[in-house]
């Protein structure tokens, strides 16, 4: 008897389930952008973020864990998926 498995998702089946979500995107240790997943592209590889933030991180030897130290506010911004180090979907706490 045959077993037909199945392949493991790709990063993009994962994406795309996060579409209109809130992403923090980490491109080094220092660097990233945190804005709303609208549009992925398969070539090139990336996404597509609105209403997003350039944020800059710093980490200190009392606090190594990096912490935004910075914003600035972008708009509309495609990133290149080969230079991700890290994706992070953001989940709003309500209060």
């Amino acid at each position: 008897m045959p077993t037909n498995t199945l392949p493991p998702p790709s990063i993009f089946h994962m994406l795309e389930k996060n579409v209109g979500k809130e992403l923090l995107v980490i491109l080094d240790r220092s660097y990233g952008f945190e804005g709303t997943l609208v549009a992925l592209t398969h070539n090139p590889p990336g996404i597509w973020l609105s209403n997003s933030e350039a944020v800059v991180f710093r980490a200190t030897i009392a606090n190594p864990i990096p912490q935004i130290a910075g914003r600035e506010e972008r708009s509309e911004i495609f990133i290149n998926l080969n230079s991700v180090q890290r994706i992070e979907v953001l989940h709003k706490s309500h209060k």
